[in-house]
């Protein structure tokens, strides 16, 4: 990936505080769930907190393969990789906030807290200028002209 796509990916999921995260449940199922991501500067990786005993957890341990999906207000990223339990106390705690202590209130050092590290291989995005203005704008034009709607710029990186 080059830099200028880093960057892009970089900038789209930077302002994105949630995401979906995919995982493969036994007997081959997609489940999505809500969560919340952990680090601001993106470098191809995503981090999350988890419960050990949880879903995301198992299904990661017996197929790593995730999809991450992020957006809103007209950007959308879809990020393909491969994730891993990490049971570090250094990087726990220093991803640790306030957030993560509503959830996970015996703090950073419990066992039962784990990260998930997901490694992107692709990213595709999804982009409108303008937000969900300009997307409104240009989905009332379209109708109005029979015109296809201009949805933005769409892109497919190698992380």
């Amino acid at each position: 990936m080059t830099t200028e796509d880093t960057r892009k990916v970089a900038e789209l999921i930077k302002a994105e505080r949630f995401a979906f995260l995919t995982t493969i449940a036994p007997g081959g199922k997609l489940t999505s769930r809500p969560m919340t991501l952990q680090e601001v500067e993106f470098d191809g990786d995503l981090w999350f907190y988890a419960e050990r005993s949880s879903h995301p957890v198992a299904h990661i341990a017996a197929q790593p393969q995730v999809n991450v999906g992020v957006g809103s207000g007209g950007t959308w990223v879809s990020l393909t990789g491969h994730a891993v339990v990490v049971d570090d106390v250094a990087k726990k705690k220093e991803l640790w906030n306030s957030g993560v202590e509503a959830w996970f209130p015996n703090g950073p050092e419990d066992p039962e807290v784990v990260l998930i590290k997901v490694d992107g291989d692709s990213a595709e995005y999804w982009g409108s200028p303008g937000g969900r203005l300009a997307t409104a704008f240009s989905f009332v034009k379209a109708k109005a002209t029979g015109e296809r709607i201009d949805a933005g710029k769409n892109a497919k990186v190698e992380l």
